[in-house]
């Protein structure tokens, strides 16, 4: 099941900015003067509205699951803020962790294979 986060973010335009050239995001507008960044079957929605009465802010970690993040993490680890780099985690994942130009913190994993 596809899940879709609808963010708060500072501004448009440097949002886009920031998702296609630094993180590779492909991006577009949408409904409501929305922008809608994707990265494999992983999607965030933007927005400069107040719907919540606060400031971008965000208590957690958007993870998005990709096919080869060591290629990902090489074609991004020079441009982006890098919060956490890459590694083997004991459950089971091989990820890292940036902060987005808004401030949110997003993850990059992929499972690692099942020795068997």
């Amino acid at each position: 099941m596809p899940l879709t986060c609808l963010l708060r973010c500072n501004d448009l335009a440097s949002t886009r900015e920031h998702y296609q050239q630094t993180l590779g995001f492909t991006a577009c507008d949408s409904a409501e003067s929305t922008l809608l960044v994707q990265l494999q079957d992983g999607c965030l929605t933007f927005t400069e509205q107040d719907l919540w009465g606060s400031a971008p802010a965000c208590t957690g970690t958007l993870y998005f699951a990709l096919e080869d993040v060591q290629a990902y993490f090489d074609s991004i680890k020079d441009r982006a803020d890098i919060a956490w780099p890459l590694q083997d985690m004991p459950y089971g994942t091989r990820e890292f962790g940036i902060r987005d130009c808004n401030g949110y913190y997003l993850a990059f994993m992929q499972a690692r294979p099942v020795p068997g």
